[in-house]
């Protein structure tokens, strides 16, 4: 009698999913998906949204086509309020979010309104497993490792962008935090135009991915034309970079260990895709389940190699572990954070 009623339960139960599955594909078979882009058309985030454009929609059920639309304004937010706050909440709708937009939002920054926990997060294609946020030297400059850096008797410039860039930041904790004797030159247009000053001896260093370096300027990597003396967004050290100390490993006490945590969030998130709030259940596992399996698609990541795209994805559950933490980080270490890049 057991056995029967049991088998009734499994045959009801088969009977129900099976029937949300078929929901799942009548809804989808005919809508397709949008994919809003907070960056123009042709920008590292817009290529590899586009990457995932031509393949997720192949583990969707009803097989959507994605469309990505294009909507810039202010570093991304304005595409992050979007979907956050007017875009539909029937599944049909996801996102890119920049790496540091979470971050602005549990800083309390007025030009975010949204509370990053609430979204509907599907994953990162990027987690940083593979990566590591180098300051690095010109070979030929007198500083052979870290503890040169903190000799009184040698300046180290570090070339960087527009305040609020990463580069930035990151020199001015290596500075204010590690307590290293380097001195941030701001206002370069990106990493390639900081590599041409570096050459020409304007600056001495920057700081830059291990990807972003091998992608854009192999060179000066395969020729050991630049020396790392730091890498940060590890929790330890990458296996190209042996000898090369963490940030963790150098800073001197909890609170700026704390400070070094909140700061490197964002990396570990780098590549992020996000879905509004509040949408059916169905239709967000749906969504996280298509992401997740796309990006162990051999096509997916045979494309993926070829833009030089870091191949670590993590899914929702490690991105809302992320955020937690990161909420509870004491205000007193998320207010020297604000002080420390508004410099």
């Amino acid at each position: 009698m057991k056995r029967a009623a049991l088998l009734v339960i499994y045959c009801l139960a088969a009977s129900q999913a099976l029937a949300a599955d078929e929901d799942l594909i009548d809804f989808y078979a005919n809508k397709p998906l949008r994919l809003t882009v907070g960056s123009s058309a042709g920008g590292g985030t817009d290529i590899v949204a586009r990457l995932l454009a031509r393949h997720m929609g192949r583990y969707m059920p009803g097989k959507p086509a994605v469309i990505v639309v294009n909507q810039p304004g202010g570093g991304g937010l304005v595409g992050a309020n979007r979907i956050a706050n007017n875009a539909a909440r029937d599944g049909t709708e996801f996102a890119t979010m920049e790496r540091a937009i979470p971050q602005l939002a549990l800083m309390g920054d007025a030009n975010v309104h949204f509370d990053p926990l609430a979204l509907t997060w599907l994953g990162s294609l990027s987690s940083y497993r593979n990566d590591a946020f180098m300051l690095l030297v010109n070979a030929d400059h007198p500083a052979r490792n870290v503890a040169d850096l903190r000799s009184d008797q040698l300046k180290t410039r570090l070339g960087a962008s527009q305040q609020g860039s990463t580069n930035l930041t990151f020199a001015l904790i290596a500075r204010d935090i590690l307590g290293l004797k380097v001195q941030p030159i701001s206002g370069y247009a990106g990493t390639a135009k900081i590599s041409l000053a570096m050459t020409a001896h304007e600056v001495d260093g920057q700081l830059m991915g291990i990807v972003s370096i091998q992608a854009s300027q192999r060179h000066l990597w395969e020729s050991k034309s630049v020396r790392p003396l730091v890498q940060f967004a590890r929790r330890t050290r990458h296996p190209a970079l042996p000898d090369v100390p963490t940030g963790q490993e150098l800073v001197k006490d909890e609170a700026s260990r704390a400070l070094l945590e909140f700061a490197e969030l964002p990396f570990f998130m780098a590549q992020s895709f996000v879905a509004p709030p509040g949408i059916p259940t169905e239709r967000a596992k749906a969504l996280r389940n298509a992401f997740l399996r796309m990006t162990q698609d051999d096509e997916y990541r045979t494309e993926a190699q070829k833009f030089d795209i870091d191949d670590s994805p993590v899914g929702h559950e490690e991105i809302e572990q992320l955020l937690k933490q990161a909420k509870n980080t004491p205000k007193p270490v998320i207010e020297a954070f604000r002080q420390l890049i508004a410099r």
